[in-house]
């Protein structure tokens, strides 16, 4: 595995390479424009004395004689400070008092990688305390946004202090243990992305180290404790408290994001009780937003600034009337709305997985989900996400089942279930289950996946297997095929299957086995 860790951190390294060229064109951006409100690069004081790098953008003209609503926004894993002045400088245009600061552990800021542990949101309280006393913010007005880590920061953010009023989350995470490590299966692709951005531009905690070291290493004995630590920093561990605070919550997020699959935000946002929003698109992590942080127009963001136009300004711009749940799509079309996530899938169709299937283990077969993030990309800008020819799958390495011909086109919507049985010759082991639109000459367009891993089971033995594949908005064609395709090897994802180990799938005419698609009513 060393190899591949070596190889995946190169990579990383190429994208925050590329990601921090970007930023900087981002800061120049508002500096070439005449008239712009003032900026100001800061020092403040975090959590623990730790002195946080930050700027403060405000309206041009503010003389402190009245307040303006606030906005904080903490950087994203890995960029710094200058990450959002242009969509700062929108805000302050807007009547917005906004302070960007680089998380602990980054770039200039003092400390360690926290991972949004409990410093980092003191150090959000911290950074509010400043700008009250500093800025002409308004106390009864303060929100709070960010991509990816700026988003998961904000939510916990909303959770611990009441003055929060509003949150947009962008590209971030709910549940951190269900985003990198869903079927109790580590995502190592994404974890080594991470791994690598923060060993380029910041410096990890020991405890951080740690946990990385044993999410790759696959210790079992550590996993009680990975798993109490990603709940630590998990909004959905303090929903009910976010629910007692009020804060108007929005949460953004692609379909295609391989560090934060969708479907754990779409469980959050079902728990969610005060105002909120869900909007998902095509996509990759961060991805939808990116367009936006160079001040180019951006959907993600232009609600975003409707959002808190409402909820901190109390703007009457309909934003609170429209279907809070809404879709784009990755195929094709604009947005549908609805009334609530379980509305998306008001109806199911079935597939059976009859008869009993064996295949080996340890060998890819050929279907796999793709690179993370150029795989998502490439679907989200050409519609062209992961293949696979069905026809030729080893079946010796890959057990595939396929529907009918659809006479009518099918608008897949929300979170595909599988359910089978399941035996093993081993106690432990990984299958990745994909779903593919199939068309006439045998070629695949993979729809979703999810990956599965199970220990101490009893060789020989069958049990109920049930996965819940990633969330997704696809349209599959009139004259197209749905196929289901389960292997064992798939590179965005560590494999427990000891050498020579093989899976039967079956269906016991008392439990039959069938994968369970949402379709959009038409």
């Amino acid at each position: 595995m060393g190899h591949g860790r070596t190889a995946l951190r190169a990579s990383a390294a190429g994208a925050v390479s590329a990601a921090l060229v970007a930023g900087s064109v981002v800061g120049l951006a508002p500096a070439a424009q005449a008239g712009t409100p003032s900026v100001r690069f800061v020092d403040i004081t975090g959590d623990g004395g730790t002195v946080l790098k930050a700027n403060v953008v405000t309206p041009a003209g503010a003389d402190g004689s009245h307040g303006y609503p606030l906005i904080v926004l903490p950087t994203s894993w890995s960029l710094p400070q200058v990450e959002y002045l242009a969509q700062a400088q929108k805000l302050a245009d807007s009547g917005y008092v906004v302070l960007t600061y680089n998380v602990r552990g980054f770039w200039q800021s003092g400390g360690q990688i926290e991972v949004a542990g409990p410093p980092d949101i003191a150090d959000a309280s911290k950074v509010i305390d400043w700008a009250l006393a500093n800025t002409p913010a308004d106390p009864a007005h303060v929100g709070m946004a960010g991509v990816s880590y700026g988003a998961g920061i904000s939510l916990l953010a909303a959770a611990h202090d009441k003055r929060i009023k509003a949150v947009a989350a962008l590209s971030g995470w709910a549940d951190l243990i269900a985003s990198i490590y869903s079927g109790r299966t580590q995502h190592v692709q994404a974890a080594a992305v991470l791994d690598g951005a923060a060993t380029l531009t910041g410096r990890e905690s020991p405890e951080l180290r740690e946990i990385f070291d044993n999410l790759y290493s696959s210790n079992l004995s550590k996993e009680q404790e990975m798993i109490d630590w990603g709940r630590k920093r998990s909004a959905a561990t303090y929903v009910d408290q976010l629910n007692d605070n009020g804060a108007a919550v929005m949460l953004a997020n692609a379909w295609g994001d391989t560090v934060f699959p969708a479907n754990q935000y779409a469980d959050f946002y079902e728990k969610l009780k005060g105002p909120k929003r869900l909007e998902l698109r095509p996509g990759d992590h961060a991805t939808p937003e990116l367009t936006g942080l160079f001040g180019l127009p951006n959907d993600v963001w232009a609600d975003t600034e409707r959002w808190f136009d409402h909820y901190l300004k109390g703007a009457d711009n309909g934003i609170d009337r429209e279907q809070p749940v809404q879709l784009k799509s990755r195929s094709a079309g604009g947005y549908e709305g609805y009334p609530d996530w379980k509305s998306i899938a008001a109806t199911r169709r079935k597939i059976a997985l009859a008869g009993s299937t064996t295949i080996h283990a340890n060998v890819d077969s050929g279907a796999d989900g793709g690179i993370v993030f150029l795989s998502s990309i490439l679907d989200q800008v050409a519609q062209l996400p992961p293949m696979a020819a069905i026809p030729l799958l080893p079946r010796r390495w890959a057990a595939v089942w396929q529907s009918e011909r659809y006479g009518t086109a099918q608008q897949v919507r929300g979170t595909a279930a599988l359910h089978t049985t399941l035996t093993p010759t081993a106690e432990s082991g990984t299958l990745v289950a994909y779903l593919y639109d199939v068309g006439p000459l045998g070629i695949g367009k993979l729809v979703t996946n999810a990956p599965y891993t199970w220990h101490g089971r009893t060789p020989g033995e069958p049990f109920d297997v049930d996965l819940d594949l990633f969330s997704t908005a696809y349209d599959v064609p009139a004259g197209h095929r749905l196929a289901l395709v389960v292997d064992t090897v798939d590179p965005l994802y560590i494999e427990h299957n000891p050498s020579g180990a093989q899976l039967t799938f079956s269906s016991p005419s008392d439990d039959p086995s069938y994968v369970s698609v949402p379709v959009r009513e038409q």
